[in-house]
């Protein structure tokens, strides 16, 4: 359970760190990165007798140097009362007294945003991701998806609204992890939302998570039309997963690096190794020895690689913290 004194004292050293100067800045362009996500704590959803890895509040998986990117998880509905977003962290902001927007459907979580900003100040990115497992990200036309960008904007990154979920924090972009639906108004709602992003000084990304099957069947032709800056690539749950690693025609990386450097708008886009941090996955976990070696053997033979993405922070931190593995791994 989150213990208010102790987090006031972590965050603290956080900022006491940054002012010291011993903080670095989040660096896409690093073949190094680890992004894990965090907000639907997995391990407690399967684990429920084990409160002790339950999912924390976000600064608390902010006090070392492992893990470089947060995507929050999950904008699971574009639309809903309100005509505003529904977002769902799980078992943080949404249970017991939930508190929401009045008049909408738009959890108020800007208790969180004192988390934010001290993973911020520690040098990494936070960003939110859209969709997940059941997520319904969709538009109608092209016309609704562009004014829906200035939606976004307003409530998650430098624009302004009174529903404003994490209160004054400014996320660093956003994950599009989409696993059903139409991609109609994507490109639209992308293209829009880049161009208020590269308005002001501050840096933004767009990523994806896409299945590992090429192309994606539901983000693939976007992927091939924006310039993400990176793609979290879920090798797992699927027949070219981390099991298959030692089988070229099943473990695709090589397909997904000549994408990055011959197809996307991007020739810069990182491409990440998409991993469960738990052998509770359908498939596709592997355990701290394997992936070490796959990670070098990729760092070092594919120039598009940018670091690691686990599913989720709860799961790393049951698993005898299997985020530091990997991380160790990938600056080795």
């Amino acid at each position: 359970m989150f213990i208010a004194d102790s987090s006031r004292l972590m965050l603290s050293s956080l900022l006491l760190g940054v002012m010291a100067g011993r903080t670095a800045a989040f660096n896409m362009s690093s073949n190094k990165n680890l992004a894990v996500y965090w907000g639907q704590n997995s391990y407690g959803a399967s684990n429920s007798d084990d409160t002790a890895h339950w999912q924390q509040r976000l600064s608390y998986y902010c006090k070392d140097n492992v893990i470089d990117t947060f995507p929050i998880a999950f904008l699971v509905d574009s639309y809903a009362e309100g005509n505003l977003p529904l977002i769902d962290l799980a078992n943080t902001c949404n249970s017991g007294n939930a508190n929401y927007f009045p008049g909408t459907g738009l959890l108020n979580c800007s208790f969180l945003a004192s988390d934010i900003k001290a993973c911020q100040a520690a040098g990494k990115a936070v960003t939110i991701s859209f969709g997940g497992g059941a997520g319904h990200i969709q538009f109608r036309n092209d016309s609704q998806a562009t004014a829906y960008a200035k939606t976004i904007w307003n409530l998650f990154l430098g624009g302004k609204s009174k529903t404003r979920p994490f209160g004054s924090a400014i996320l660093d972009g956003i994950d599009m992890d989409i696993e059903g639906g139409s991609q109609t108004g994507y490109v639209s709602f992308l293209t829009e939302l880049r161009k208020l992003m590269n308005r002001g000084k501050k840096k933004y990304y767009i990523t994806a998570a896409p299945q590992c099957p090429f192309p994606d069947a539901y983000i693939g032709s976007t992927l091939n039309t924006v310039g993400f800056d990176a793609v979290y690539v879920q090798f797992y749950n699927n027949y070219c997963g981390l099991q298959h690693y030692k089988n070229r025609n099943d473990w695709n990386f090589a397909t997904w690096d000549n994408w990055a450097k011959s197809v996307s708008p991007n020739h810069d886009i990182k491409v990440y190794i998409g991993a469960p941090a738990l052998p509770a996955a359908g498939s596709g976990y592997v355990n701290s020895k394997t992936i070490t070696s796959i990670i070098r053997q990729t760092q070092s033979k594919f120039s598009s690689f940018g670091g690691v993405m686990l599913w989720d922070v709860s799961d790393a931190y049951g698993n005898h913290r299997y985020d530091k593995a990997v991380k160790k791994a990938l600056k080795n």
